[in-house]
């Protein structure tokens, strides 16, 4: 199957490109000329990501500080990479970067928070609003809260101001019986 008909079907079945090779070293090259004691492994997909998905793991003495300020450093090196290795008229593909195993434990502790906030809105009948997020952890939210009967979310504000708001839900009384 040629390229071209791989970029026109998003069913077609994924094709090795190189790109993953590319994000490893270039991302093995970036920590090298931070003075960063690391290295980068290429992981497989996990089962709830897209078999397209580069998946990089940083481990090492300065993992650590790799991972920045609530993941900040992180994030910034996975967007250089989603754009270094996009930059071709090829299907896009996603890059996830993580060090140390943060982003999973990040994930789980944001998706316990989200679950007691939300108890806390329907017992309070309040709006309860986060901090500004990056996308992936007001994904995270939505997402821990989607099943969650008498809440429901929503994103609002722009760029970096963007924040998850949990909004409890009323229940409308029921009918009267006799009615």
């Amino acid at each position: 199957m040629s390229n071209d008909q791989n970029r026109d079907n998003d069913d077609a079945p994924f094709v090795e490109d190189g790109r993953a090779e590319k994000a490893t070293l270039f991302l093995r090259g970036l920590l090298q000329r931070m003075g960063m004691e690391c290295d980068v492994e290429l992981e497989e997909p996990n089962e709830d990501d897209d078999e397209s998905d580069i998946c990089l793991q940083i481990e090492g003495p300065d993992a650590g500080r790799v991972i920045g300020k609530k993941g900040q450093t992180l994030t910034a090196l996975q967007y250089v990479l989603y754009r270094v290795v996009n930059r071709a008229n090829l299907p896009r593909r996603h890059v996830t970067v993580d060090a140390e195993g943060y982003t999973e434990r990040r994930e789980e502790t944001l998706a316990s928070m989200a679950t007691r906030l939300a108890n806390q809105a329907i017992a309070d009948g309040k709006i309860i609003t986060f901090e500004p997020m990056n996308p992936r952890d007001r994904r995270v939210v939505h997402l821990a809260l989607q099943d969650i009967e008498g809440v429901v979310t929503q994103s609002q504000g722009e760029g970096s101001d963007r924040r998850v708001q949990i909004i409890p839900v009323r229940k409308d009384p029921a009918p009267p019986a006799d009615a």
